[in-house]
């Protein structure tokens, strides 16, 4: 860490000619499309289903309206805060309560605070939507490094490790010495060590996931429901962790692909908005086509997805010694009915000082986005003990 202050300027986003040739690029490339061959039926089996993404390109190319989608994005103020020479994209709101408390709420791959979008107004102004006024929050959204608008470091990828302590500079220069964490995917990792690094900082952590298990003891020790689960993510792993094996590996030869053609870009962010979401193998009752392609948009605008994937090669090098650290600030989780391998209570005890578990039955690994409300509800209620005395 250096000795720089952070600095706050203006979130400029891409605009005019310059935006509109990004757009005319987009769309020869899309019209160019060099189309895979697929086994008749195929479907989802084997990856993406080729039918179901040629309509969502031709859509994509024809009608979608990325200024518009762009300009309801834009409803929420946004920042450029520059941290340790990185300049990071943060959405910043104001509450509407009395007496707002901070949080910062960290997003996963393969999106960013888009995954947020639908509950900052919920959480800043609940009063607006039929709640209690002394439940607002101050919302601090930022894209992870390399993610969305803000910058991917110019050396080494960050971990998650790093990438909690840039945050506490973050809430620092945004004027919070005290705040809540919440996250879920990347975002629950970067949580989880908020809370383990500045617990002088972090009142309470609230998260989605407890992440993919690691368990260096002795395995009797472990439940039944443990030990079930452990088998449970190992065969998730072996179907469906191929694109993980791939991050963590090698990140930078599938970037050349995926940052050279949007229809490759859109494939690879789809099939999994459609596995890891609650959507009962239909991506668009989860999503909207508006939804996906700005999620995808941006990724292609900001040529991002190389440095998101980067993160996963910097996490598989943290120690096992800090990945078998105990969370003791207070925690909760929602554990979303539709999530992928959903963690047993037992090993949210043994990894935190669980003080709230809920299991929401709807509801997938994009909770936020896919059941707002009910995200919003559970951060309220969760952090509502933890809120400075009136």
């Amino acid at each position: 860490m250096t000795d720089v202050p952070a600095r706050i300027v203006p979130f400029e986003p891409q605009t005019g000619a310059r935006r509109e040739a990004a757009l005319d690029d987009l769309r020869r490339r899309l019209r160019a499309t060099r189309w895979p061959d697929a086994p008749a039926d195929a479907g989802w089996s084997l990856g993406t289903d080729v039918d179901y993404l040629r309509e969502l390109v031709a859509y994509w190319t024809d009608e979608f309206d990325w200024p518009a989608q762009e300009a309801a994005l834009w409803r929420h103020p946004r920042l450029r805060v520059e941290v340790e020479c990185l300049g990071i994209h943060v959405v910043h709101a104001r509450g509407a309560g009395p007496s707002p408390l901070p949080i910062v709420l960290s997003h996963g791959w393969p999106d960013s605070s888009w995954r947020y979008q639908k509950v900052v107004g919920l959480l800043t102004d609940p009063a607006s939507h039929g709640g209690d006024p002394a439940d607002a929050f101050e919302v601090v959204v930022p894209d992870l490094p390399g993610f969305g608008w803000s910058d991917p470091p110019a050396g080494p990828p960050l971990d998650s490790i790093a990438v909690a302590g840039l945050w506490a500079q973050l809430m620092t220069a945004l004027g919070y010495d005290r705040f809540v964490a919440a996250g879920g995917d990347l975002g629950s990792h970067v949580s989880r060590y908020l809370a383990l690094d500045h617990p002088d900082r972090v009142a309470a952590v609230h998260r989605t996931d407890a992440g993919l298990p690691v368990f260096g003891g002795d395995a009797a020790l472990l439940t039944d429901e443990e030990r079930a689960w452990f088998a449970e993510v190992a065969a998730w792993g072996a179907a469906e962790g191929a694109y993980g094996a791939i991050h963590r590996t090698k990140p930078q030869t599938a970037a050349f692909g995926l940052t050279d053609s949007p229809v490759g870009l859109a494939a690879w962010i789809v099939e999994k908005l459609r596995s890891w979401s609650d959507c009962g193998g239909d991506v668009e009752r989860a999503f909207s086509k508006d939804e996906i392609l700005t999620n995808v948009t941006q990724y292609w605008l900001a040529g991002t997805i190389g440095s998101s994937m980067r993160m996963y090669s910097a996490n598989a090098a943290i120690a096992p010694e800090q990945l078998a650290r105990r969370v003791e600030v207070p925690s909760g989780f929602s554990i979303f009915g539709g999530d992928v391998v959903r963690p047993p209570r037992a090993w949210g005890e043994r990894t935190a000082n669980v003080v709230r578990w809920t299991e929401p039955p709807k509801g997938g690994h994009f909770a936020p986005f896919e059941e707002p409300e009910v995200y919003a509800q559970e951060l309220r209620d969760f952090f509502r003990p933890f809120r400075a005395p009136r």
